[in-house]
């Protein structure tokens, strides 16, 4: 679900630009002669909200759709469903408003090329929209397969290299509590307390550790699992994440933006 609602926030700030430029090469396709003058920019402005309108139906349906029938469960059946029913959909609010801007802004009538010229060049734009939100799909499930696969290495890895005086050996995830920001170097501190200086910045180990068992709190903690008993709500929407460890302070704060994402971390679906 959650990267669903990822995906979905990344098509609510795709769709905002796209819809215009979808707009302007629709205009090239459609008019020869393009006069530049407050008529055309205040046609295109009403094109590009009823486009808004349209797609925004559109977005509804495939939300919809995700939630009753995902593309795992049948993915012929959804994408028939999902093509017919958005098409007929933004076609018909596309046609309606034209109708209703045309009796209020017009006198004539609606000209006939817009029933099968416009009609029809819209309807390709619709499969395009429907296009772009399948490879989004796509694309996140080779992500999904990609990710999981970059984590079920790093827990075969089973642990990092660590340093003590000239000796050098691994240590295992579960051993390790967390790690800590302190002075230029970054200290990995073990479930027994014992502390150890790491060459690698914090973004590096982030990207080496479990994303299962490890959370990177702020730019100066990344925690175990293990070792967080709860979390309790901080001010404007904060968290501040109860620990269980004498190694690190008894609650570290998570920013607002980041809340989200640990919440989801801490308690799986």
């Amino acid at each position: 679900m959650l990267m669903a609602n990822q995906s979905h926030a990344t098509e609510l700030r795709l769709f905002p630009v796209l819809i215009p430029l979808i707009n302007v090469f629709n205009y090239y396709l459609t008019y020869n002669n393009i006069q530049f003058d407050r008529h055309t920019f205040l046609t295109f402005m009403l094109d590009t909200l009823m486009g808004y309108v349209a797609w925004i139906a559109v977005h509804v349906i495939i939300v919809y759709l995700d939630k009753r029938l995902p593309f795992a469960e049948n993915i012929a059946k959804r994408l028939t469903i999902q093509i017919v029913t958005t098409v007929i959909a933004g076609m018909s609010v596309i046609i309606i408003l034209t109708v209703l801007a045309h009796i209020a802004f017009s006198s004539g009538p609606i000209p006939s090329s817009f029933f099968y010229f416009d009609v029809f060049i819209i309807s390709v734009w619709f499969l395009v929209i429907n296009g772009i939100y399948i490879s989004l799909y796509l694309f996140r499930q080779w992500r999904e397969v990609e990710n999981k696969r970059i984590e079920e290495n790093k827990i075969k890895a089973g642990g990092l290299m660590v340093r003590s005086g000239k000796q050098e050996f691994m240590l295992d995830f579960g051993e390790i509590s967390g790690f800590i920001v302190d002075g230029e170097y970054i200290a990995c501190i073990t479930t027994g307390g014992k502390k150890f200086l790491m060459d690698q910045s914090m973004d590096k180990l982030e990207k080496q550790t479990p994303s299962a068992w490890f959370f990177r709190m702020n730019r100066q903690f990344m925690v175990h699992r293990q070792i967080i008993s709860g979390y309790e709500k901080g001010d404007n929407g904060k968290l501040n994440v109860l620990l269980k460890s004498n190694a690190f302070p008894e609650a570290i704060n998570v920013s607002r933006t980041r809340a989200a994402t640990f919440k989801n971390w801490f308690q799986p679906g």
